[in-house]
């Protein structure tokens, strides 16, 4: 019995490895992630793909990851999700993130920090990534997209309730007037063409006492102009990314209202027919 004691794995080895511990980023550490790393991962192989999971205002990156984990094992593909708290800066704020930058931080730029670094530890390609968000993480993915196509291997956009148009006569974060004021660069729509891109949203995803909120800190004039429920917003920016030439695969999911996990369903068909494309019938 006195020699099975000594019977123990590495900790830095059994935590870096399926289902890991939350790390500090590197870049800043008042952010973090967590991953899954499958049991494919092998360091003198072939590098994996990587999924990133952007959580949403519940904060939920290990839920996502770990509803994640059976995928990841099949399609031997690395998951991170990283972690934004609520209340950098000013205590009650929830909404950071959403808006890519708030005050001198740049939520994008700490993204892409976290998949560089997770590209240095481990045999990732972390050049291009797929990426999903739902509801304040579908916020997010779709306003990345538009600064950061050339990073993005496929991107999956869940049911936002604010949502920024192709639309250079609207003021951002509606519209594109002022992106550049914003962020330092155009927007990069022609080269968005190039990425596949799904939104996702519940067939009864129709509350709308959180997204017409009038008054409120992450409220614009002008939000609820293409409809007052997440379901003709998402439609509504469907139309108008087609508009503009990049193709949408569109996905409603019967009999699911406001439910992140409900939707995973079709974002991880979606993202497996990246991975492994399918003949055409």
């Amino acid at each position: 019995m006195a020699e099975a004691l000594h019977v123990v794995k590495h900790p830095t080895g059994f935590y870096s490895a399926g289902a890991t511990t939350l790390f500090a980023s590197k870049y800043d550490q008042r952010f973090s992630y967590c991953l899954y790393v499958p049991s494919a991962h092998d360091p003198d192989g072939a590098p994996l793909p990587l999924a990133v999971l952007q959580h949403g205002t519940g904060r939920r990156g290990p839920q996502y990851r770990d509803n994640f984990a059976d995928w990841a094992e099949k399609h031997g593909c690395m998951v991170l999700a990283p972690l934004f708290p609520a209340g950098i800066v000013d205590p009650d704020d929830l909404h950071n993130f959403k808006f890519l930058r708030y005050g001198d931080i740049r939520f994008d730029h700490a993204l892409l920090a976290m998949v560089d670094e997770v590209g240095e530890r481990f045999n990732v390609s972390a050049g291009r990534f797929l990426l999903h968000g739902f509801s304040g993480g579908g916020q997010f993915v779709h306003r990345f997209a538009y600064l950061h196509p050339d990073r993005l291997a496929g991107l999956s956009i869940g049911a936002p309730g604010r949502i920024t148009y192709i639309d250079p006569s609207s003021q951002w974060w509606i519209g594109l007037k002022g992106f550049e004021a914003e962020f330092g660069c155009a927007p990069r729509v022609e080269e968005l063409r190039e990425v596949p891109v799904q939104m996702v949203v519940g067939s009864d995803d129709v509350e709308t006492w959180e997204i017409n909120n009038q008054g409120d800190t992450n409220w614009m004039d002008g939000a609820d102009a293409h409809g007052v429920t997440r379901i003709d917003r998402l439609k509504a920016l469907r139309d108008n990314f087609e508009d503009h030439g990049i193709s949408v695969r569109f996905d409603v999911v019967p009999g699911v209202g406001h439910e992140p996990m409900a939707v995973l369903e079709p974002v991880k068909d979606f993202f497996a027919s990246i991975l492994t494309p399918r003949e055409s019938s």
